[in-house]
């Protein structure tokens, strides 16, 4: 029988929340902090070649960081619009990837004969680097915006077949069997035995693909692009300026916040299709 002696009082519920609170942060923030230290240590002196993080700051505080929508036409934007027409880029390429990788790792998983001979084409693709489809890619599109997504595309699609079809692969045969004796429709199959069991690696694919998307448009926006963060930070490289590598600095800082936060949103969509299974 449970008394009120044996119930967690409020202040220890605070408490043990506070905890799981500062064991989530206080790990990261230490780290980061000694990090940051060491770095300004190590440029401390204004011969160094590398600023340091206050100068940083100093260098890219107006505009970039107080006001990162800044226009003043054509490629001289913000950092924050910069960030959204890459995204923009990403997302295009990234739909069309989950959309075939998927479809294609479920053909590929299911039927022996598909995975056989496409498997090959599939280990040899996947390893080429984004940027080697890009030349390909602006001839055949000639123009930059789609040769980009393209990029993107032909660089996600690999691991979301890879996972989608080892998820199908890995469908536990007591599954096939219930459903050749119930009958099932193939829409039916799909439904209540295909996308339960494969949903956990098809987002494993979708949270690889997203990260190599992010990575592809950096590169691509460096190489051949008008505007996104890739294009600022070459652009920024070809200035030469004395404020030209702390932009480059801050550039890469936010590309790795939003690459992490498209990961934790791929990821929390993840648990919220099939909770439990995504970490």
């Amino acid at each position: 029988m449970t008394t009120a002696l044996s119930r967690p009082s409020p202040a220890s519920k605070t408490s043990v929340a506070f905890g799981k609170i500062w064991q989530a942060i206080f790990p990261p923030a230490l780290f980061v902090g000694v990090l940051l230290t060491v770095w300004q240590l190590l440029c401390f002196s204004d011969d160094s070649a590398l600023p340091s993080p206050i100068k940083v700051i100093a260098q890219t505080f107006d505009p970039y960081l107080t006001n990162p929508f800044f226009d003043n036409g054509g490629t001289d934007k913000g950092l924050g619009w910069q960030i959204l027409i890459s995204l923009q880029r990403v997302l295009m390429g990234y739909a069309l990837a989950a959309i075939v990788g998927v479809a294609v790792g479920a053909v590929v998983g299911g039927v022996p004969f598909v995975r056989k001979g496409l498997d090959p084409i599939i280990q040899v693709l996947r390893t080429v680097p984004p940027l080697a489809w890009m030349p390909l890619a602006l001839l055949f599109f000639q123009n930059n915006d789609r040769a980009a997504i393209y990029v993107i595309f032909i660089t996600a699609v690999w691991p979301i077949i890879i996972n989608t079809a080892l998820g199908v692969q890995q469908i536990p045969s007591d599954y096939k069997n219930v459903a050749r004796v119930l009958q099932l429709s193939l829409p039916e199959y799909v439904m209540n035995i295909l996308v339960p069991a494969t949903v956990p690696y098809v987002f494993s694919g979708l949270r690889i693909g997203i990260g190599l998307s992010w990575l592809a448009i950096v590169a691509a926006e460096m190489l051949k692009a008008d505007g996104g963060i890739g294009f600022f930070i070459w652009d920024a490289y070809n200035a030469g300026n004395d404020n030209s590598t702390s932009q480059i600095i801050l550039a890469i800082v936010v590309v790795g916040l939003v690459g992490l936060l498209l990961d934790k949103i791929v990821a929390w969509v993840g648990r919220l299709v099939a909770p439990g299974e995504q970490r």
